[in-house]
């Protein structure tokens, strides 16, 4: 099972770090107004995302990609309360997801909790 998260988290961090160069417009739109460079710290977030992916993969390197996928959460998350806001002041009928991402955040940052430790597969 342990394999499978493994796989799982690979996968996934890597397909949202792929998003911010397809769909940059999606996380232009809940960048936080006070932050300078929306475009470079959205292909900066993404490259990030790539780059914490693959350090899950080697054991010699996997506690560095779960500590630093928990900070890279922590960062990023006034851009989750922008979504939020936004969503909000727009009368947006997924503000329920807006919503949820915040909670969710929390629940990511204990999926990668669970590779800080040593395990054996």
């Amino acid at each position: 099972m342990k394999r499978i998260s493994l796989y799982l988290i690979v996968t996934f961090y890597a397909l949202a770090g792929l998003n911010h160069f397809i769909n940059p417009e999606l996380y232009l739109n809940i960048m936080p107004k006070w932050l300078p460079s929306h475009q470079m710290l959205v292909m900066l977030s993404g490259a990030m995302e790539i780059m914490l992916s693959l350090l899950f993969i080697f054991p010699a390197t996997r506690r560095i990609g779960a500590w630093g996928t928990i900070l890279f959460l922590i960062v990023i998350f006034p851009a989750n309360i922008q979504m939020l806001v936004n969503y909000i002041n727009e009368n947006n009928k997924y503000v329920w997801i807006a919503i949820l991402r915040l909670p969710g955040q929390i629940l990511l940052m204990w999926w990668a909790y669970s590779f800080t430790k040593p395990h054996k597969f």
